[in-house]
């Protein structure tokens, strides 16, 4: 059966929700500490990590579990409506134009925090960067993103790019890599183009989990290329998550700048580098690798590899979702998420779905009218 666009975008933004979603609970433990916890591996939604989670450190005051969907969500909304209010391609322009006031002024239900507030209110230090960049300091748009820490905190709400350009990742890693400019920079901006290149990938009619990860390496730069490489040769290795998770980490790791411990980086953590890569994406895609292309297998091992891991496993739901489509989705997850967030998850994927067909339109048209006038130049 063919999936249609509306498929694919339901299985990536419903997908990412519910990566996100499972993984908030555990996000910054190890793996042993997650078994430790939960007296095994992580097979569903969880709750808090701790029941006081109103004052416990370190992640209060958020009540991350029980199917609270975490600033990934909210940021990859945040996006969602910048398209809609442009209905056409995004750059770092419309970052500043359309999503810092969204950010800043329009108060919404923050699920972690049980209230109505505005969304900055939630985003982590480096997305407050944005507002700070761009309404406080004015910078051009365009470099926002420099002297931000590098993290993946432009490659966890990418996803929505790779929809509107599905089947041509080329053109959704040019377009995230603009849009992150007002966010990112270094391996962070390079992070969300592949990213965004892979959802875009695994929209292609006949999409395999090579043929995605073929398109991230034909794109990806620098210590990003070299880290997917390297964690999916180490990937292609396992069949199940338990058995990949240290593997995954060790091959990760010479290109991490966090350092073995999550909760104290190292001294060069997170600092520009053309050596390095975040760790998120290139473990999303291993482990899409480990679980051959199933959205549940992908994001829980996503989920039990610790670490960032409610980032990793967005980006694994993102691209799962849209190789599979929306069926892909246990289906008891996505209404126990949608509840537990007051969220309705299919609304983004099909309004994200109408404006990429928009989209289209105008690009065949724009594509047409420089044929012919190509044509009329050259003399063709």
């Amino acid at each position: 059966m063919t999936l249609t666009l509306e498929d694919r975008a339901a299985g990536c933004l419903v997908g990412a929700a519910v990566g996100d979603a499972l993984g908030g609970p555990v996000e910054g433990w190890s793996p042993d500490q997650i078994a430790q916890r939960h007296g095994g591996r992580v097979h569903g939604i969880v709750g808090p990590w701790y029941e006081d989670w109103r004052t416990a450190r370190p992640i209060a005051p958020y009540h991350k579990g029980d199917g609270r969907v975490t600033d990934d969500t909210l940021m990859t909304h945040a996006l969602v409506r910048v398209y809609e209010a442009v209905r056409d391609h995004l750059d770092a322009y419309a970052v500043a134009e359309h999503l810092v006031p969204d950010l800043m002024t329009r108060p919404r239900w923050i699920p972690e925090l049980e209230a109505e507030a505005l969304p900055l209110q939630r985003v982590f230090l480096a997305e407050k960067w944005i507002v700070a960049r761009l309404h406080y300091g004015h910078a051009d748009p365009r470099e926002a993103g420099t002297g931000n820490i590098v993290n993946c905190g432009a490659a966890m709400y990418a996803a929505p790019v790779g929809i509107v350009n599905a089947g041509n990742p080329a053109g959704a890693y040019a377009e995230a890599l603009d849009i992150a400019g007002a966010h990112q920079s270094s391996y962070g901006r390079e992070a969300a183009g592949v990213l965004a290149a892979a959802v875009a990938a695994a929209c292609a009619p006949g999409a395999t989990v090579s043929s995605v990860v073929d398109a991230a390496l034909a794109l990806a730069k620098d210590g990003t290329r070299a880290a997917i490489e390297a964690v999916c040769e180490v990937a292609g290795r396992h069949r199940d998550f338990e058995s990949a998770l240290g593997p995954l980490r060790a091959a990760v790791a010479p290109y991490d700048s966090v350092g073995p411990d999550y909760r104290a980086p190292s001294l060069a953590a997170r600092r520009p580098s053309r050596l390095h890569s975040i760790e998120e994406l290139p473990v999303a895609l291993g482990m899409l690798v480990v679980a051959g292309g199933a959205y549940e297998d992908a994001v829980l091992g996503a989920v039990n590899y610790g670490r960032d891991c409610d980032s990793t496993a967005t980006m694994a739901g993102a691209v799962a979702g849209a190789l599979s489509g929306g069926a892909a989705v246990p289906a008891g997850w996505a209404k126990q998420v949608a509840e537990a967030s007051r969220l309705d998850l299919h609304a983004p994927a099909a309004a994200l779905a109408a404006v990429a067909r928009e989209v289209f339109a105008l690009d065949r048209s724009r594509r047409r009218a420089h044929e012919a006038a190509f044509a009329t130049i050259a003399g063709l």
